[in-house]
């Protein structure tokens, strides 16, 4: 393989490996709100209620699930919410009951939701908690654009015709690799004495890779430490016949940490991108 020009091979980083289901996880959203929709239609009665204290402290005192859903109205998962009020330390927990159900109604008017939902600012909670959802699924959006890396070179590993669990592996620890075929990677991860996972393993009948796989849409400092980490991997794997470490990464988020990332061109033989993959690398490479 002729030697590579870093610049040249950075100019060609994408800026998204975004697919149809990477912004927003419906499936999730829809599964999240069948959980609780009959404790949410329960509240709607609430909605529009003049006397709403009143009707709250009866509906929960008639079904007391309807509580483990308050959380989500003021887009919280956990189901243990504190407040620190000047009188007093509160410590609400919304799947067992640990103060009176007047003082979980106090909680709903000084959070806000009784005015939002006798003043008719929404009409069915089931729509409201589904707005929700779809908001706070953005958060996952970070982890996802990590499985779509994987996916993504899982597919080019497939295409390059070998099979899992025969041919590669999916997340196999460095004491997994030893075991099974008998090479020592004790020079890796102080001496053998911390744990190391491979995203991906491939095994040929003359090499083992191990490969690592991450994409970043956002700069900050993870691709900083990612850089030092797989420098580190880079010498430590050198010397160690029968093995040999490949790292695929890509996007924008590089932009601010180049020059860590070119000092690992440097020194790492098989750092490739997401466009090496399109030409063909997986091919070249692993024999």
């Amino acid at each position: 393989m002729k030697k590579r020009d870093f610049n040249e091979w950075f100019s060609s980083f994408t800026d998204t490996i975004a697919t149809w289901k990477y912004y927003t996880n419906f499936d999730k959203v829809y599964r999240n709100i069948n959980q609780i929709k009959d404790e949410l239609n329960l509240l709607n009665g609430l909605i529009g209620e003049e006397n709403i204290r009143e009707e709250f402290i009866r509906i929960t005192s008639k079904y007391p699930n309807v509580l483990r859903v308050i959380p989500i109205l003021i887009a919280k998962r956990e189901k243990e919410i504190i407040i620190n009020d000047a009188e007093q330390k509160y410590k609400f927990n919304f799947l067992k009951t640990n103060y009176t159900i007047e003082e979980y109604a106090m909680f709903m008017e000084k959070t806000g939701l009784f005015d939002l939902l006798q003043n008719h600012m929404i009409h069915s909670l089931v729509d409201y908690v589904t707005g929700v959802e779809v908001g706070m699924d953005t958060n996952g959006r970070k982890s996802r654009t990590g499985d779509a890396m994987e996916d993504l070179v899982e597919s080019f590993i497939c295409k390059a015709g070998f099979v899992k669990n025969k041919t590669y592996f999916k997340e196999m620890e460095r004491s997994k690799i030893c075991e099974l075929w008998g090479i020592d990677l004790s020079a890796m991860t102080n001496t053998g004495k911390t744990e190391k996972k491979f995203d991906f393993v491939i095994k040929t009948d003359s090499m083992i890779y191990g490969i690592e796989t991450n994409f970043y849409n956002a700069q900050g400092s993870k691709p900083n430490e990612t850089a030092g980490n797989y420098k580190l991997i880079s010498t430590e794997v050198k010397n160690i016949k029968g093995f040999k470490f490949l790292w695929f990464t890509d996007g924008k988020g590089w932009k601010p940490s180049r020059n860590n990332l070119e000092e690992v061109f440097n020194v790492l033989e098989h750092l490739y991108n997401i466009k090496d993959l399109e030409n063909g690398v997986l091919e070249e490479v692993i024999k």
